[in-house]
């Protein structure tokens, strides 16, 4: 199938590991890449393990990332991590909006959009999460739910088209997330189209490049039907991404959209 749209799979740690899993799963990825020609890589592992994961993935065909980034520029903030810091770490990307700092953490949609701004500012790619909770799509308020969480962001990915700079949209249902629940390929389409229409229609000329990912369950046994969709362009992969044979296995049902 080919695709206008580089495929994008990036795989979110959580907040699982050890030195020891990070060197042993980051070695077997570099090892895997050459059996992903045409898709790009990436790897989002806890913060203590970012410079690891810099020092062992420099030079190598796999980016990285982080999982949540400030608000905040800089400044009197116990804890925060900023963009500049990742920056200074080689990030390419950072997630904003995950669901799980939606919910466990109480990020509203404007902090979301402050951080994609923040991401945008220290030239770090935000990977924008959207996505509903179960009682939501079953009050089919799905759309409804991530027309707000889009529209929120709009000002922020606006000015970056207008600077050139890249953004990600990543859908992940909550009820999808950690489960063993999966969108259908069809289910992921629509919302996927859904977004991709919504960006389109405030304005983005760029809206039929951007990428859109979708996460929730992602599984060797499903990405390769995911991924055929037509603007499913990748996935945002949680437990999957801490096997690396699993990960590679969903990164090379990738292939088929170059």
């Amino acid at each position: 199938m080919t695709s206008r749209r580089k495929p994008l799979v990036l795989g979110n740690w959580k907040m699982h590991g050890s030195i020891d899993m990070a060197e042993g799963l980051l070695a077997a990825l570099k090892a895997g890449t050459a059996a992903c020609p045409g898709v790009e890589l990436g790897v989002c592992p806890p913060y203590p393990y970012l410079g690891l994961a810099a020092a062992r993935l420099a030079g190598s065909a796999i980016g990285w990332g982080a999982q949540d980034l400030s608000a905040h520029g800089q400044g009197a903030y116990t804890g925060e991590v900023s963009g500049a810091m990742l920056k200074d770490l080689g990030c390419t990307w950072v997630l904003v909006g995950h669901s799980e700092r939606r919910s466990l953490h109480g990020e509203s949609d404007a902090i979301v959009a402050a951080k994609a701004d923040r991401a945008l500012m220290a030239g770090i790619t935000p990977v924008v999460c959207v996505g509903e909770s179960l009682a939501e799509r079953q009050s089919d308020a799905t759309e409804s739910v991530i027309a707000r969480q889009i529209d929120a962001v709009l000002p922020v990915l606006a000015r970056a088209e207008g600077a050139g700079q890249a953004a990600v949209i990543a859908y992940e249902p909550v009820w999808a997330i950690g489960t063993g629940l999966t969108a259908t390929p069809e289910q992921a389409q629509q919302v996927h189209a859904f977004i991709r229409g919504r960006l389109s229609a405030a304005g983005l000329k760029g809206a039929s490049r951007m990428p859109i990912l979708y996460g929730g369950s992602v599984k060797p046994g499903n990405a390769v039907e995911l991924f055929s969709q037509p603007d499913v362009d990748g996935g945002l992969i949680g437990g999957a991404a801490l096997v690396a044979v699993d990960f590679l296995s969903i990164a090379r049902a990738a292939v088929q959209r170059v």
